[in-house]
């Protein structure tokens, strides 16, 4: 699954007219991080005078987001405020001649964080080595098909070895999020890598912008597992016209939540010759988002004590929700909840760990979305026990967000129990959920790591394909 930090940096224009003059001093490039939610952001602000005025951007480097507009700009008296008026959000900072830099906080929500930037002369530059160059050593084909049941068209990339027939193909399902077809997070490009190791090794590959997402179309939106699941199934539809392909060999890949999708479409489907679920659900996701929560709760520093108590208030915050109608009301009696179940916790505490009336009004309009509500009461053990084709089930040791024991004794307990004895469960160490090798394995490394899949997990997946589907 993946952490929702876009809401940071989806700023937008910025037109301003004030005295060139003044802005000297801040005209330049300057970086700094922001933390959120134990989640670390480099952040690059552009500044430029131009003659009647100035305009900034913003770059996200770990996210692979350049030339973000900003809206409002000023600066008076060593003062620089950001305003970002879609977002709500407001970054003010006091320039300090002694030590060239910026001090401020940034706001957002009734949410403020500490963000200090430094004056650079290059900014930063993001570096992903594995990222294929072309030309590649085999075809590649831009493709359009459609769901008939909601008549979304979605676009995507067919891969094809430079030679032969008849290959087996795999389809890759992305994770939570909307997402283009290469699985784009934090400048990185999974997808595509996996796509060019797996062509290289004689396999086709079809990898697809999520509808509503890049060229596809339809509503991302509103949209559950299981509209995603019917996608997959266009999928397959698709590459069983394509002469290239092998009809019998016919396998799915997907990736945390596609690794969730992957079994819903082959316990149904006889197309589905295999599947491979990369760091995907063997508990329910109601268990999913505890345990996240407990983890992330303990990296915040939270005490066993603390944790307990918030993850009581979520619950009677949930049971509240269910019966309430009136926004108003539900904030004051989230506002009684919090004070007559937090009386232990200051609230210099609970600032820090964020137990605010916003911050759950937040997780329960999240919680109201259809994919939530769908996500939180999916079991994917009934799901398992009918898939009964081979299976490799990986994990990587450091992955936070699917917890890789519980996650994987499920899928286990579940293909035996449902007499599949064609499967593999594999736990790679050091791995997180992008399957990179990992110090932590929290998502603030995600976008400082170079790498953007462990050789491991490349070669542990291959070597598995080649033995069930190889020619």
């Amino acid at each position: 699954m993946k952490t929702c930090i876009a809401g940071f940096l989806s700023l937008v224009c910025l037109c301003l007219s004030v005295n060139a003059q003044q802005l000297s001093p801040v005209e330049g490039s300057w970086v700094g991080t922001l933390a959120v939610s134990g989640i670390k952001l480099r952040l690059v602000t552009h500044i430029h005078t131009e003659a009647n005025g100035y305009k900034a951007t913003m770059d996200s480097p770990d996210q692979g987001a350049k030339d973000i507009p900003i809206d409002i700009v000023t600066f008076q008296n060593d003062s620089l405020t950001l305003i970002m008026n879609r977002l709500g959000a407001v970054y003010k900072g006091l320039y300090r001649k002694d030590s060239v830099l910026i001090q401020g906080l940034f706001t957002q929500n009734g949410h403020s964080f500490p963000l200090v930037m430094q004056k650079s002369e290059k900014g930063i530059t993001v570096n992903r080595p594995q990222l294929p160059l072309r030309p590649f050593p085999y075809k590649e084909e831009d493709v359009i098909y459609e769901n008939p049941s909601t008549h979304t068209k979605l676009a995507g990339t067919l891969t094809l070895p430079q030679t032969g027939t008849a290959f087996p193909v795999v389809i890759l399902i992305s994770g939570s999020g909307p997402q283009d077809r290469d699985e784009t997070l934090f400048a990185h490009k999974p997808f595509l890598v996996l796509a060019d190791y797996l062509t290289r090794q004689g396999f086709a590959v079809l990898r697809v912008d999520d509808r509503g997402v890049g060229k596809s179309t339809g509503s991302f939106s509103t949209a559950t597992s299981a509209d995603f699941a019917e996608d997959v199934k266009a999928g397959i539809a698709y590459v069983k016209t394509r002469k290239e392909i092998n009809p019998q060999k016919i396998g799915l890949i997907g990736h945390s939540e596609g690794g969730m999708i992957a079994p819903m479409v082959a316990s149904k489907s006889p197309d589905v010759a295999f599947i491979v679920l990369m760091a995907g659900p063997g508990i329910t996701g109601e268990e999913i988002l505890r345990t996240q929560a407990v983890t992330f709760y303990k990296k915040m520093g939270a005490t066993d004590s603390e944790i307990k108590t918030i993850l009581e208030l979520s619950v009677a915050v949930d049971k509240l929700a269910e019966n309430s109608t009136d926004k108003q009301k539900l904030k004051e009696g989230i506002t009684k909840l919090i004070k007559d179940k937090t009386v232990n916790i200051s609230d210099t505490r609970k600032k820090q760990l964020e137990i605010t009336e916003d911050a759950f009004l937040q997780s329960v309009e999240l919680a109201q979305s259809p994919w939530m509500k769908y996500f939180i009461h999916f079991d994917p053990i009934p799901v398992l026990k009918q898939v009964r084709i081979p299976v490799l089930a990986i994990n990587g040791s450091k992955d936070v967000q699917v917890l890789a024991d519980n996650n994987l004794k499920g899928i286990e307990t579940a293909l035996k129990q449902g007499g599949n004895k064609k499967y593999q469960v594999q736990k790679l160490e050091g791995l997180n959920h992008l399957f990179q090798k990992a110090d932590s394995g929290f998502p603030d490394e995600y976008g400082t790591i170079e790498q953007t899949i462990d050789p491991t997990a490349l070669t542990a997946i291959g070597d598995w394909l080649k033995k069930v589907a190889g020619k």
